[in-house]
């Protein structure tokens, strides 16, 4: 039975880390190339960065900020995943900190949207707005991450009351 829970702790750590780093790829990808594209249809990638260059703007900055603020989540996963693995925290509390850390990735969304985006949309004279749907889908996927806390909280507390309430059965 320990071997089990252990292994079902390894499972839930590893997806943990592998869905935060998705969520993170997927932010960088649409910050650095699909909204850049989106936001001015017809040109290239290289045409935009010589674009955005030319008008006073540091495309090599803005890549790596978007990049920093990826990075910080799949770093946060790594040490949730570590740090779980290591104290032998229940599968479900390991659970809720990669839950947390895609849920605070709306933020990461946000704040990613502004390096490119922004000087795109001054060296255009677009909107500063997400001009695709992935922004939405990370925004959405944050939410349902932030929804599943409590409901994940809560459905562990009732199977832990279920289990409680047994024992006491059949102690009694």
């Amino acid at each position: 039975m320990g071997n089990t829970r252990g292994a079902v702790r390894i499972v839930v750590a590893v997806v943990g880390v592998v869905v935060v780093a998705a969520y993170a790829a997927l932010l960088a990808v649409n910050a650095l190339v699909l909204d850049p594209l989106a936001a001015v249809p017809g040109a290239t990638l290289p045409e935009v960065h010589a674009r955005v260059g030319a008008a006073g703007f540091s495309v090599a900055g803005d890549v790596r900020g978007v990049v920093v603020v990826a990075s910080i989540g799949v770093v946060l996963a790594l040490a949730a995943a570590v740090v779980g693995l290591a104290a032998r925290l229940p599968a479900t509390v390991v659970a809720v900190m990669h839950l947390g850390v895609l849920a605070a990735g709306a933020l990461a969304t946000f704040q990613s949207g502004f390096w490119l985006g922004m000087d795109v949309a001054d060296t255009f004279g677009t909107s500063g707005g997400a001009h695709t749907i992935w922004a939405g889908v990370l925004y959405l996927t944050s939410l349902a991450a932030f929804i599943a806390i409590p409901v994940v909280l809560f459905a562990t507390m009732i199977r832990t009351l279920r289990t409680q309430r047994r024992r006491q059965l059949a102690a009694g």
